[in-house]
């Protein structure tokens, strides 16, 4: 039987997403805010799990009910046949996102449908299964929004932004998905140069040397969700990760540049692209920016600079931006270049007229991706 499936991402990403579903031929999309439905048994599931670049996590929906007090949620959630995805000797965690509904408090409403969990469990098989918040076998997620409850499986485990390179970070690193999807409304295929010239920990590059060499960002991590639960199918894993891995590219079609200001930012680059097996797919280099010299183009430039939380930092900045819309004036001709902030206010210092403005959040941060053509 046919299960119900929604894969979350970055508000802004979800025809990004819809389209790399489309890729791995899920088809019966059902786009919203926040993310993409989808219906099919675990196959799909495993593949969205294995190859999705801008997907948050694959949740699976495993029940749906009116919920207006305490004992409706915990009735509801009972109702669920725990016994097929849960036994006593597996850990559950329940976390929980609400709003506009009768019950206002998630810790509660969480803590409410683990005994339900737990009790139902009991009652069938004599023993409770232990809670792990940590690292538990079966993540449980509630959403209650204006009284109604979903309740779903999180099929990923750890989320899908944790690919296992990035061990080290740098001061406000973005998160691999975000980078992905930045990659993909660029419009950068791999055929063409790619430059960031704040590159920080590394993580536009390595996202831009995983894609052109085809490379499943799944097969970087230890492991998934599913993996741990009654039923998983191995032997269907295991092809999947096997034509994968045979789809990988020794080398990338076009130079791959990354660059930073910091001699140690660009250290923590280098460890995180080792990881990530594709040092020997990107130039990575300490390097001011306004010194940047990118081979001829066409090509991309991606610019992720800070945006300045502060008000202090936010004069600072105004500089730097100028700086940012001189450099691209006079050494980037050929190239489209696309800035990412999360300052409006600042880009107005880059001095030149962006064709496009795509709205992105990073976390809560209402964000743009401004698209300069540099002819």
């Amino acid at each position: 039987m046919d299960q119900r499936f929604f894969v979350t991402t970055a508000k802004g990403l979800e025809q990004v997403l819809a389209r790399e579903l489309e890729d791995l031929d899920i088809s019966d999309l059902d786009v919203r805010s926040g993310g993409v439905g989808f219906s099919g048994d675990m196959a799909p599931c495993y593949r969205a799990n294995l190859w999705l670049r801008t997907a948050n996590r694959v949740l699976m929906v495993v029940g749906e009910f009116p919920c207006d007090s305490p004992q409706s949620l915990y009735d509801g959630v009972r109702a669920i046949p725990w016994n097929d995805f849960l036994n006593p000797k597996m850990t559950v965690a329940v976390d929980c996102n609400l709003r506009d509904s009768t019950l206002t408090h998630s810790g509660f409403a969480a803590l409410k449908a683990k005994d339900a969990i737990v009790d139902e469990i009991r009652d069938r098989c004599g023993h409770r299964p232990d809670v792990d918040v940590k690292n538990p076998d079966l993540q449980v997620n509630l959403h209650l929004f204006r009284n109604h409850c979903t309740v779903s499986l999180d099929t990923s485990g750890s989320p899908l932004d944790r690919r296992g390179y990035r061990l080290e970070r740098t001061a406000a690193p973005l998160r691999e998905t975000l980078a992905a999807g930045l990659l993909a409304l660029s419009g950068w295929d791999g055929t063409t140069p790619l430059v960031d010239p704040m590159c920080g920990s590394g993580t536009i590059p390595i996202e831009a040397a995983l894609k052109a060499s085809k490379c499943a960002p799944g097969l970087l991590r230890d492991g998934f969700g599913f993996q741990r639960w009654p039923g998983f199918e191995s032997g269907r894993w295991k092809e999947l990760v096997r034509e994968a891995r045979q789809l990988v590219e020794e080398a990338v079609a076009a130079p791959i540049i990354g660059s930073d200001i910091s001699a140690k930012a660009i250290e923590v680059a280098c460890s995180n692209a080792a990881r990530a097996e594709v040092q020997d797919m990107i130039r990575l280099q300490v390097a001011d920016m306004r010194s940047m010299a990118p081979p001829p183009g066409p090509g991309i430039i991606l610019f992720n600079p800070p945006y300045g939380q502060r008000l202090g930092e936010v004069e600072e900045l105004k500089a730097l931006y100028r700086e940012m819309g001189d450099t691209m004036k006079q050494r980037c001709k050929g190239y489209v270049a696309h800035l990412f902030t999360g300052n409006l206010e600042l880009a107005k210092y880059v001095g030149l007229k962006a064709s496009r403005r795509t709205v992105l959040y990073n976390g809560p941060i209402e964000c743009r991706l401004l698209r300069y053509e540099l002819y």
